[in-house]
């Protein structure tokens, strides 16, 4: 199987109340809401941007990986989301072609929807994200 569509760009902010109106005002896209990602210890705040949309991402507690990843490299790009089917399909496919998997397991992401990261050492030095969106 292969993704059906890229789902988001991910990109890293010190602050979601600064970064908004950035993406709200300036360029003009459609804020379509925020919530809490207490797994990945983070607020994230979804725009639409054609077919597509921008997620920006707000580190909860400096233990956050989106505060390390702020920390190390500063704010901007973090990772890209492909939207799949059969999540954990494509998880244990990857795994068998010798992929480096950051979850082995789908954990719960925003929106409800399903979500495992690839490690950027198998990708180029991409980040990637699975995304099964919820049913």
């Amino acid at each position: 199987m292969s993704p059906k569509q890229i789902d988001h760009i991910g990109i890293a902010v010190r602050s979601l109340d600064d970064a908004i109106p950035l993406y709200r005002d300036v360029l003009g896209l459609e804020l379509l809401g925020s919530e809490r990602v207490e797994s990945e210890q983070v607020r994230v705040a979804f725009m639409k941007i054609g077919e597509t949309k921008i997620e920006l991402l707000e580190p909860l507690s400096p233990e956050s990986p989106i505060a390390r990843h702020i920390e190390k490299r500063g704010e901007g790009i973090h990772h890209i989301a492909l939207q799949v089917e059969g999540i954990q399909g494509e998880l244990d496919r990857l795994a068998e072609a010798g992929f480096h998997l950051l979850n082995k397991q789908p954990k719960p992401g925003a929106h409800g929807a399903q979500v495992a990261f690839i490690h950027p050492r198998s990708t180029r030095g991409v980040l990637y994200e699975l995304c099964q969106p919820e049913a």
